[in-house]
């Protein structure tokens, strides 16, 4: 029972946090729609050229609320592809607030964050470069898709919008932190420990959990000295909070899914085995 009520507990609190990040984000696209019209969506557009280094940056701040909203963007084409995967590279869920509890030094978190953001913001203008395809935005297909009832006034869609996709993480993130609760952070652990090479590519898929778990496993195998640096680096850049969760449920496009999801991953790896092959040392 004890176990029941702290899985519910932290799943209450995980999805919550994300609460405002979604709607603001759901807020944001309805204006464009309503309020606006075509010559901002064309300005938003015209401008998505400088989108990966603009996500790159924002995706540093802690928790995983605006991964989730970058996902809503992208699907209603207001962001690019590279800018959307600048965003999912960049954040870190619960890397940043752990270290700042351990009192980590500040050189050590600002070098950390120093080389996510600029890979990150590498990696999205190289998959807008290679995968970019001129798309008008399609917030009214976004809609239409979800049935939001737009007609009622902006706020009541987004609030229709944010209900919808905040009722769906929590319904994923209950049944993943039950799973994570049987199998143990333990097993997860084991997962990337003694592995040199191989641990790359575990990191990098521990990484990939769409729940805060993940990241905490492995910021405290890196802080208690048996994870080296590429791992950490591998699993915090895959890892994208709960974004990918909200991306499959938004984006209708399942192939494109499975694209970004393989680029995270493959990037991820890349990214670590760098900081592994530089010696690189936080």
């Amino acid at each position: 029972m004890e176990m029941i009520l702290d899985v519910i507990h932290d799943t209450y609190i995980d999805s919550l946090r994300i609460l405002p990040f979604l709607f603001l984000a759901y807020l944001a696209m309805e204006c464009l729609e309503h309020w606006t019209g075509g010559k901002m969506q064309a300005v938003v557009r015209k401008s998505g050229k400088a989108g990966p280094a603009i996500g790159g940056v924002l995706g540093i701040f802690p928790q995983c609320g605006f991964s989730a909203a970058a996902a809503n963007l992208y699907a209603g084409r207001i962001i690019t592809m590279g800018t959307l995967i600048a965003v999912f590279l960049s954040t870190s869920d619960e890397m940043l607030p752990i270290m700042i509890s351990e009192n980590v030094a500040a050189g050590m978190i600002g070098k950390l964050l120093l080389i996510k953001v600029l890979f990150a913001v590498a990696a999205g203008f190289l998959v807008d470069a290679l995968f970019r395809k001129k798309e008008e935005p399609q917030i009214e297909h976004l809609c239409e898709r979800q049935h939001c009832h737009c007609e009622r006034g902006i706020w009541r869609s987004a609030l229709s919008h944010t209900w919808r996709i905040f009722l769906y993480i929590v319904a994923v993130t209950l049944i993943l932190n039950f799973a994570i609760a049987l199998v143990g952070e333990e097993t997860l652990a084991a997962v990337v420990l003694d592995k040199p090479v191989l641990g790359l590519f575990a990191a990098a898929l521990v990484g990939m959990i769409p729940n805060c778990a993940s990241s905490v496993v492995l910021t405290q195998l890196y802080l208690s000295g048996v994870l080296g640096a590429g791992a950490l680096t591998a699993g915090l850049l895959s890892g994208s909070g709960v974004g990918f969760l909200v991306l499959l449920r938004v984006n209708e496009n399942r192939k494109e899914n499975l694209r970004i999801f393989g680029l995270l991953y493959v990037l991820g790896v890349v990214g670590g085995a760098l900081i592994q092959i530089l010696g690189v040392q936080f």
